[in-house]
């Protein structure tokens, strides 16, 4: 069965950087779009960035734009948000998606304050 595990959450400071990883297994993750959303206490979760399967293309929510870069790697079926510049605002939970399942890992709470 599909399966998405996150790892790379934590505490950081305003400003700082964080590298978050997903790990796919359970379908062929080189022929499948992937997605990280957030979800921050009392708020709706919201998408945060999306990439093609080939990678050749990705899209990202106006408000992590030029901040935060979505990669993937298929040789290891890991798709990766790279975030910089964290902000106060970005503390969340944050989740991998794989669109075409409707699967969800089980998160990884990031968490931006000095």
């Amino acid at each position: 069965q599909v399966q998405l595990v996150e790892s790379g959450g934590g505490l950081v400071q305003p400003g700082g950087s964080l590298s978050l990883s997903c790990a796919a297994s359970g379908f062929t993750f080189s022929m499948h779009t992937m997605s990280w959303y957030r979800q921050a206490p009392g708020k709706e979760r919201e998408l945060v960035a999306t990439i093609i399967s080939s990678g050749g293309r990705s899209n990202s929510a106006d408000s992590v734009k030029g901040r935060f870069t979505i990669s993937r790697d298929n040789a290891k079926n890991t798709v990766t948000l790279q975030m910089n510049s964290l902000k106060p605002e970005d503390t969340a939970v944050y989740y991998c998606h794989a669109p075409r399942f409707n699967s969800w890992g089980q998160g990884t709470q990031v968490t931006v304050s000095s």
